[in-house]
């Protein structure tokens, strides 16, 4: 069971997210901010009473565009303290998944949103908050049983159910209202983009939103890449690609500034 904090400048936004984290059997108690400020005073106050009392605070939903203090500006400071929240960003705005990638955000939930897509980020945090209470030195196992983490992706083939697991993935390309999920099993070399993968009924936005926490970044409209399996970066006349599992990626000029500075910032961690 969860305690949220809810944080947007916008009421009838916060009320409806409000509203739709209550209805989660999941969530014990859900309160509301109006901006960082109010965010970071409640935050503080479950703190005084101890990281393991009952008013503790496990997850906060963060809108990104507030006055002030933006959520990652709230988020930053939220990832000094010595045991922070969990953070989930709610925006309408797709263009800071990275840096919410950077910020090891559980995930990243685009506006307007859906009562679905809000349940798959409360299910990612409770899986975070039984991982960290499992972890604490001198607690055994949270009683019951937590779903394991969602480390494969279901695919069908010929009537037959298969488990892909996510870190095989190299790349996504789109089809429509279905996305190519290219392996790097599942791609001989010289093969891939030419139709090999596994075809999933999940557009490519949705597992855009989903796989940001796990460093899959979007390059182009219709591909998503796995920020670790990039093998070279190539600016050519104005053109700039990448190669991932054998196969030659053109990165739109929206993305490649952004892809360039994470891929940077990347190589200066290791």
């Amino acid at each position: 069971m969860l305690r949220v904090l809810a944080v947007d400048d916008e009421m009838p936004a916060l009320e409806e997210l409000l509203y739709l984290l209550r209805a989660d059997p999941r969530i014990r108690s859900a309160e509301g901010a109006t901006d960082a400020t109010e965010a970071l005073l409640r935050i503080n106050r479950a703190l005084d009473a101890g990281p393991d009392g009952d008013d503790a605070i496990d997850v906060v939903f963060l809108d990104i565009h507030m006055a002030g203090l933006t959520g990652l500006d709230l988020a930053r400071l939220l990832a000094g303290f010595a045991r922070p929240p969990m953070i989930v960003f709610v925006t309408a705005h797709e263009g800071f998944a990275v840096q919410a990638f950077d910020l090891k955000a559980v995930d990243y939930v685009l506006k307007p949103v859906r009562r679905e897509r809000l349940a798959e980020a409360v299910r990612r945090a409770a899986e975070g908050a039984t991982t960290s209470r499992d972890a604490q030195p001198g607690k055994g196992p949270a009683t019951g049983q937590a779903a394991a983490p969602q480390d494969q992706i279901p695919v069908e083939l010929g009537g037959i159910t298969r488990f892909v697991p996510i870190a095989d993935i190299a790349y996504v390309e789109a089809h429509g209202d279905y996305a190519r999920l290219h392996t790097v099993t599942a791609n001989a070399p010289g093969t891939a983009g030419s139709g090999t993968g596994h075809l999933v009924r999940i557009p490519l936005s949705t597992l855009e939103e989903r796989w940001a926490s796990r460093g899959f970044v979007r390059i182009h409209r219709r591909h998503l890449v796995a920020l670790g399996r990039i093998e070279e970066l190539r600016l050519d006349g104005g053109t700039t690609t990448v190669r991932v599992a054998d196969a030659e990626l053109v990165v739109s000029r929206r993305h490649a500034r952004e892809l360039r500075d994470l891929l940077m910032r990347q190589a200066g961690r290791r």
